[in-house]
């Protein structure tokens, strides 16, 4: 079928003239005449009624007029979606966050995103560890992360954020919650809650690497997968916790936040997506986040 046909007899039959259609189209009277007979050759029917003086749709014309309207109107619309696909204007994403990051950065993006790609559908998913959001991208079951590298993935492709300092969480009655900055020495013989070891957490092994570089030996009393978990058990005056800064944005009642002696220590802040995906409205989406992420002084 020649959708071309499909416009000149749809013109020709809402304007009942010749002329005025192709005035409508653009063209000549003739070709226009020739294409609408070329029309009803293939189909078999006569679509229109002819005089010298006017033209009339015939019945088998007035049903096709309506399912070419129908026909057209479909093909516009794929060509409007096509485009704006190509531009990256709809779809649909699911963003994995990891705990510290759910909580200081999620409401903004999701606040971006919304207002700057109003076609696109998200979705998130807040408290990941990173393991299990690098499964999650290999799986198709996440579409971007916003994660603590390091990860070892070549299947993954990992974009830096921003870098973000390391706090000490203690309850607000704790003897370390009188000192203005927490040394990793003053740690030693507290109780400490820290990220799951279990589930591979990024945050475990900052921790650890911290006290072993200071040469302190962590009194690791429990272990919690989420953020949330881990400082409501520290507000519960379970023990201390070493976090990112952004972990801050709880704000939880009988908590207080020191910030470790310098030299400062810092985690990175990635957002990470599945190697060789090139869907325009993903990569407008990792743009829109690049743009929105504060920066953090490292």
């Amino acid at each position: 079928m020649d959708l071309r046909h499909l416009r000149y007899f749809v013109a020709v039959a809402e304007e009942l003239h010749f002329g005025r259609a192709a005035d409508r189209l653009s063209m000549a009277q003739p070709p226009l005449s020739q294409a609408i007979r070329r029309l009803e050759s293939d189909l078999g029917v006569e679509l229109l009624h002819r005089s010298t003086r006017r033209v009339d749709l015939t019945d088998a014309g007035r049903g096709y007029l309506a399912r070419a309207r129908a026909i057209l109107a479909e093909v516009d619309e794929a060509a409007h979606e096509a485009r704006r696909i190509a531009a990256g204007t709809v779809g649909h994403l699911t963003i994995g966050c990891v705990g510290s990051a759910t909580y200081s950065l999620l409401p903004a993006i999701s606040r971006g995103l919304s207002r700057e790609l109003p076609g696109v559908d998200f979705s998130f998913r807040g408290e990941m560890l990173v393991p299990d959001q690098a499964a999650a991208l290999r799986a198709g079951e996440i579409d971007l992360a916003l994660l603590r590298p390091p990860i070892a993935d070549l299947s993954l492709t990992v974009l830096p954020l921003r870098r973000d300092r390391l706090v000490v969480a203690v309850p607000a009655d704790h003897p370390l919650a009188a000192l203005r900055r927490v040394e990793v020495a003053d740690l030693a013989g507290a109780d400490l809650i820290v990220h799951s070891a279990d589930r591979r957490s990024v945050m475990y092994d900052v921790v650890l690497g911290l006290f072993r570089d200071a040469a302190v030996e962590p009194r690791i009393r429990h272990e919690v997968g989420e953020t949330s978990t881990l400082v409501t058990l520290v507000a519960g005056g379970l023990g201390a916790a070493v976090v990112p800064e952004p972990v801050t944005a709880l704000d939880l009642d009988g908590v207080v936040f020191r910030p470790l002696a310098r030299p400062a220590v810092t985690v990175d802040l990635a957002i990470a997506h599945r190697t060789g995906r090139t869907e325009p409205h993903l990569a407008r989406a990792v743009s829109v986040v690049r743009r929105l992420v504060p920066h953090a002084p490292a």
